[in-house]
């Protein structure tokens, strides 16, 4: 078994986020928003688009790899360069038909869980064999399916509303 260019191409996609996230506070906030709408979306596909073979393996399953404080750095490091833009409302969450009051959530938590997501991916594939790269493969689609899709697609609107909309210049 051999690696799909489809799998190739999220590898090489999950790189791309993550260094952009490990790098983010090198970049202007209009540089990292701009990167973000470019690179979500592609992941989105990429991710969407993985096919494998679920019943080769029982569970397949990630082990992490990311510890909290590395995590954190990575969200910080976000937040500090989106400042007050780093926050917006959400209204596609579950506890949100059961409230009265708007829920807040965070761009630079968004991204650092699907930074979690995918660095954790890397960890695994990186010196892997095929095979335990295609099971890998697996528990990514598997991950992105169940959870990090939806947070995806949360963060796209503000950082959307971000690009489509820049934030005047004191």
């Amino acid at each position: 078994m051999s690696l799909s260019n489809n799998s190739l191409a999220f590898i090489a996609l999950s790189n791309e986020y993550c260094l952009a996230l490990e790098n983010a506070t090198q970049s202007t906030p209009a540089e990292f928003i701009a990167q973000m709408t470019r690179l979500l979306p592609r992941l989105y596909i990429a991710a969407s688009d993985l096919q494998v073979e679920d019943d080769l393996w029982d569970e397949p399953y990630i082990s992490p790899a990311l510890d909290e404080d590395y995590y954190e750095a990575i969200r910080r490091g976000v937040e500090s360069l989106l400042g007050p833009d780093d926050v917006y409302l959400e209204t596609f969450e579950d506890d949100m038909k059961y409230s009265d009051t708007p829920i807040s959530a965070s761009v630079s938590e968004g991204l650092a869980d699907i930074f979690q997501a995918l660095y954790n991916f890397l960890e695994m594939v990186r010196d892997a064999t095929d095979e335990q790269s295609l099971q890998a493969i697996a528990a990514a689609r598997e991950d992105f399916a169940s959870y990090w899709s939806q947070t995806l697609c949360n963060v796209m609107r503000p950082l959307n509303h971000l690009r489509q909309n820049p934030p005047e210049e004191d």
